[in-house]
């Protein structure tokens, strides 16, 4: 037994010499990932804060200066054209992710802890003592119950805005503008059109004078509805454009529909990115609330550290692809078939990965180099008894 083991390491050794930059080192402990911030920690900023203060330096002269400046898309109210069609293919990649999602946790099983929200996919759950809030069992197991796709795949929702460049919405207004998915919210910014929720879209673009925006193009009215006149798919509408929503994934084999997620799961994750860059996301650095838009809205339902300090408010800063989709991270099963749990012993052995990749890894989808490092390759479980014999 234990020579077999040694020849399984020595070849994965071999395999992982080609990326030897993947390795991943037994004594980091996987429990990181799982580690949230304390309620006194603010979310890392990724924008430094002297960068931020030479920012805010910058523009305070730039308003001394009565001059007209010119602004780029999508500051100046304008699409990028470049970006619209990554916006499109973000949409269709998210309703069709849904559909495999959907198709693939019918022939898997999800456990949620009833106490810390933490996830398991497979059968039996893990064994490992991570439950450590307010409520947990004092041996820090957890108390499993089956989940559903929202705990593999939750959704974080942002107000709507009918003007990306507009007033923000106020503490009076929250329950007049709608929410939505905050990848649809992106999406529809950056150049997708909904019937269901229209936005504005400039023809004109607006300028800046001594820090005040100038718009000279005659606004719509407040009451806005698409007539049959107006095309709700803008100047960049292609003939052959099919609506996301009515795609499905209609094969019965569940590797080919997990391969297929994984690509739409890349995909969604890769253009988002793309589109972050240059449509801003605000969230709130100690809260998980989100706003697409250049600025954060005024609702004041923070109830984070402190939040009496700031009357409710917001602490409002720049947004990660995290922020928008939470990674859910649970322990990565390298034996599907195995009816032996994750032990707490050996939780240093484990991977992780995102609840969606270990979802379809373990329906027979390969997972991507990102996260190649994630899941311990490199590493080979050893027994119980074999724990000292370890280096």
């Amino acid at each position: 037994m234990f020579r077999r083991r040694i020849q399984k390491f020595a070849a994965n050794l071999t395999n992982s010499s080609k990326h030897p930059f993947l390795w991943y080192s037994t004594r980091s402990s996987s429990a990181v990932l799982f580690q949230k911030l304390k309620k006194s920690e603010r979310k890392p900023l990724v924008t430094s804060i002297n960068e931020l203060k030479r920012t805010a330096r910058l523009r305070a002269k730039a308003k001394q200066n009565v001059e007209e400046n010119s602004l780029q898309p999508p500051a100046n109210g304008l699409p990028v054209k470049g970006l619209v069609p990554i916006a499109h293919e973000v949409y269709a990649a998210r309703s069709e992710l849904f559909s495999c999602i959907s198709t693939v946790i019918k022939r898997s099983i999800v456990h949620s802890c009833r106490v810390c929200g933490e996830v398991h996919i497979g059968h039996p759950p893990h064994k490992i003592r991570t439950c450590n809030v307010a409520g947990s069992a004092p041996n820090k197991e957890h108390t499993w119950e089956i989940g559903g796709i929202q705990h593999v795949f939750p959704t974080v929702e942002s107000f709507h805005l009918y003007d990306r460049i507009g007033r923000a919405v106020s503490h009076n207004e929250q329950l007049q503008v709608d929410r939505i998915p905050a990848v649809v919210e992106l999406c529809i910014q950056a150049g997708v059109d909904i019937p269901e929720y229209p936005t504005r879209r400039r023809t004109f673009p607006i300028y800046n004078v001594a820090g005040r925006t100038v718009d000279f193009e005659k606004r719509f009215p407040k009451k806005f509805t698409l007539e049959k006149g107006i095309n709700s798919y803008g100047f960049w509408n292609d003939k052959k454009r099919v609506c996301a929503d009515t795609l499905s994934i209609n094969s019965d084999d569940l590797k080919e529909t997990a391969i297929k997620g994984m690509e739409l799961w890349d995909k969604m994750i890769s253009g988002t990115e793309k589109l972050m860059k240059t449509y801003g996301v605000q969230t709130c650095g100690y809260c998980s609330e989100v706003q697409v838009g250049p600025k954060g809205h005024r609702v004041r339902n923070c109830q984070a550290y402190k939040h009496q300090m700031r009357d409710g408010q917001h602490a409002w800063q720049e947004a990660t692809v995290d922020d928008l989709m939470p990674p859910v991270y649970v322990w990565h099963v390298q034996d599907v078939h195995s009816s032996e749990p994750l032990l707490n012993n050996l939780k240093r052995y484990y991977g992780v990965l995102p609840a969606v990749v270990e979802l379809f890894a373990q329906a027979g989808a390969n997972v991507g180099e990102r996260y190649t490092s994630f899941m311990k390759k490199d590493v080979v479980v050893p027994e119980l008894d074999e724990i000292n014999l370890v280096v």
